[in-house]
């Protein structure tokens, strides 16, 4: 079979599953079993793929088709321009949480010493170590209640050859004890309601990472009700939700001291004017 042949049957058959993307999620599929960039693809599209290959592919169609991400059929994604490991144990990162590391750049200069960056639920990894590296000088935690989000968030660390100190425990708990200054909380924490339908891949990830109770802010709850009891010295909280939700965690945030500071798209940051910069 050529890759065009190939191609044309693949994009066929995601398409009446009902994938959007079914010529894309083809064509990266290909681009990963191949070794080959779309370029040389499309511009060889006579090129005869091995029958072992066309089974190997065929098989992943499968399971596209049935609406399973295409992160966890690659077992990668790229998040800030870099390569991640993925798998069913943790959400896949969206480009939304990218946003993150943006604001943060216009909040904090990269090169600036004696900054604190705590990552709360880091699942993969990919926040906090896109933040080592665009923040060398940082000195970077991060935390997850599960175990085996853990165990992924260090193997990407490894790729990526940074250090990180991973502690695991329920939100800021495991932060507790660190005698620090925190520049910036960063948090992808769930916050989908428990009634919404979210689409069939993301029902294929861990539901742990998706839901947030009935109106979503759980979560978000009890983290900025754990900075309140804790007393924890923190300059900036970085949030991730729904934009209808942003008057719903101004409000939460308000209530321990933190006033909005900037927002953009999903992403919302509150600082407390009280927290000077150490």
């Amino acid at each position: 079979m050529t890759v065009n042949d190939w191609l044309a049957d693949a994009s066929y058959k995601l398409k009446a599953a009902g994938i959007k993307t079914n010529r894309l999620d083809a064509l990266v599929l290909l681009e990963d079993m191949t070794k080959k960039d779309r370029a040389y693809l499309l511009a060889y599209p006579e090129k005869t793929l091995s029958s072992t290959n066309v089974l190997k592919l065929d098989t992943q169609i499968k399971r596209r088709s049935a609406h399973e991400p295409l992160a966890f059929i690659r077992g990668k994604t790229e998040f800030y321009g870099r390569e991640f490991i993925i798998n069913k144990d943790v959400l896949e990162p969206r480009p939304e949480t990218e946003t993150i590391i943006e604001l943060l750049k216009k909040l904090v200069e990269p090169g600036r010493d004696n900054i604190t960056i705590v990552d709360i639920g880091t699942g993969s990894g990919a926040l906090a170590i896109t933040a080592k590296l665009e923040f060398p000088k940082s000195f970077v935690m991060a935390t997850d209640i599960d175990p085996k989000c853990l165990v992924l968030a260090r193997r990407n660390a490894k790729k990526n050859a940074v250090k990180i100190e991973f502690r695991q425990g329920d939100l800021l708990e495991p932060v507790f004890n660190v005698h620090r200054h925190i520049t910036a909380l960063v948090c992808n924490l769930p916050y989908v309601p428990n009634d919404y339908r979210v689409n069939r891949a993301a029902a294929m990830e861990p539901r742990q990472a998706i839901y947030g109770g009935p109106d979503g802010l759980d979560i978000y709850r009890q983290l900025f009700g754990q900075i309140q009891t804790s007393a924890l010295p923190v300059q900036y909280i970085f949030t991730e939700s729904l934009p209808p939700q942003h008057k719903g965690l101004e409000k939460i945030a308000g209530h321990v001291g933190y006033s909005l500071k900037l927002s953009d798209d999903f992403i919302q940051v509150f600082s407390n004017q009280m927290i000077s910069r150490s």
